[in-house]
Parts: C-alpha cells; sequence; structure tokens
C-alpha cells in the first residue's frame, strides 16, 4: 500500500422526478426526487479501484429506460476521473457492487482491469427473473453492459479481501449478489453499501424501521439480514445514490 486509502465519490448525472417509493420501501408514493449516479474511486494503494462504473450516455438511458436522465460535459466519466488525477489504463480492479445497467454501465472504459462480482450475482443476471430483466438489461432488446468484459470478470463468494485495506461484502438482498466495498482508511472504516443503502435515509431508518430497505429487491429476508451484517461491521455507511455524498466528496 502506497499510503492511507481515501474514497472519492464522482458525479455521473442526475435522473430527475425519480419515484421516492422506488429507494424507500412502501413510503412517499406520489412523491418524486432527484437521485444522482455516482461512481467511486479507491485511492492510496497500489492501483485505483473503481466501485461501480456508473450509468451509460443519457440518450442511451432515455431510450431504454425512459428515465429522465441528464449529465453535463464535467460528470462525464472521463472527465471525472481526470479530474482526480486516475488514468483508466492505470485501474486494475472494478468492483460492481451489483449488476443493474446504471452500476455497471461504464465497464468498458477499463481496459486493463478486472471485475469483482458475486458469483450468486453474475449467475442471477445471465437468466433473471422477467420482472427485472430490465434493470439487468437482459432483454430481447438490449444486451447486458457487462457482457463485453465478461471474460475479465473475477467471481468471489460471500466476503473477500481485493487489495490491502478493501474487503467486499456480501450484501445479498436488493439482488442475490449485492455486495458492499469495506475500505480501512487509517483508524476510520467506510463500507460504500451500493444499493442496499441508496440514501442517508435508509440507514437512519423512522419511527416504522431501523432500516428502510430499497422499494426494490430480490428477496426482503436476505435484505434484513444484510442490515443486520452492516449493524456488525461498525462502518461509516456510504449510500450509492444521496446529494450529500457528492457534497462530502471524499472519505478518509
Amino acid at each position: 500500500m502506497n499510503g492511507k486509502l481515501r474514497i472519492q465519490a464522482l458525479p455521473a448525472g442526475v435522473i430527475r422526478n425519480f419515484p421516492v417509493a422506488a429507494v424507500q420501501y412502501q413510503r412517499h408514493w406520489g412523491e418524486f426526487h432527484d437521485v444522482p449516479q455516482i461512481m467511486f474511486v479507491i485511492t492510496g494503494g497500489e492501483h485505483p479501484i473503481i466501485v461501480d462504473s456508473g450509468t451509460p450516455p443519457p440518450e442511451y438511458v432515455r431510450e431504454h429506460h425512459g428515465y429522465d436522465f441528464h449529465r453535463t460535459a464535467d460528470e462525464d466519466p472521463l472527465t471525472t476521473l481526470r479530474d482526480v488525477g486516475v488514468d483508466p489504463e492505470d485501474v486494475r480492479l472494478v468492483v460492481n457492487t451489483h449488476l443493474h445497467w446504471d452500476h455497471c454501465g461504464n465497464n468498458h472504459l477499463f481496459p486493463n482491469a478486472h471485475y469483482i462480482v458475486q458469483k450468486d450475482e453474475l449467475l442471477y443476471a445471465v437468466d433473471p427473473a422477467a420482472p427485472t430483466r430490465p434493470a439487468f438489461e437482459n432483454t430481447d432488446r438490449i444486451c447486458p453492459p457487462w457482457a463485453a468484459v465478461v471474460n475479465r470478470f473475477r467471481t468471489v463468494r460471500g466476503d473477500a479481501e481485493i487489495a490491502p485495506g478493501v474487503e467486499v461484502v456480501a450484501l445479498p438482498g436488493h439482488t442475490p449478489g449485492s455486495q458492499g466495498v469495506l475500505v480501512e482508511s487509517g483508524s476510520d472504516r467506510f463500507l460504500i453499501a451500493g444499493d442496499t443503502i441508496d440514501m442517508q435515509v435508509n440507514w437512519e431508518g423512522d419511527d416504522r424501521l431501523e432500516h428502510i430497505p430499497s422499494g426494490s429487491f430480490t428477496n426482503l429476508l436476505d435484505y434484513m439480514d444484510s442490515f443486520a451484517k452492516m449493524d456488525r461491521l461498525g462502518a461509516q455507511v456510504i449510500p450509492s445514490h444521496d446529494p450529500q455524498v457528492l457534497t462530502t466528496g471524499e472519505y478518509g
């Protein structure tokens, strides 16, 4: 390890007027909000590590998913990486917390990387249940964004260290193979939670639940077990789609 690890949250665009109920289970029906898309980069080790490569271009998202997605020139993935001094060719590991289209849409940008995913996630994404096919972009109309680099996927089962101070942590529920990334940064621990925690409110909970699941999941019982596991980790949780994450910008 070359130094203290740090996590940088990079903007990758915004989906406007997204249903709140889609990210907060059985809450706020009929309400809408803007949801940022975020790519994370871990630096301070031998090579930068990407966590979730982000969303495809706006015109693609509008055509294939129908979302009102916007991305400024300053939020282009190659631009944001350059702005923090990361060359995509230097990246050796990309972690996909899961294989939904908005978390692996730019995997192709990293020509020298291997891609870390839970084996259960990859197996499910190859033949997902019909209601979840669009989220995995595995339909008659579109091909999954990860398919072009599937030969460079490296699967894990459960928790596994992938670099000094960096561990993937299995958190099934949102999808069968959802995972987080636990980063040890000096005396601090951070958990990049993927869509297990979309917004800070999901983690903080309310008067009905200690933690609020996403409105999208494949197994609610697994989801609740993953919450319990996160409690035991005792790390600072970093949500995947919360504007405050971009405001903070850097962890560690």
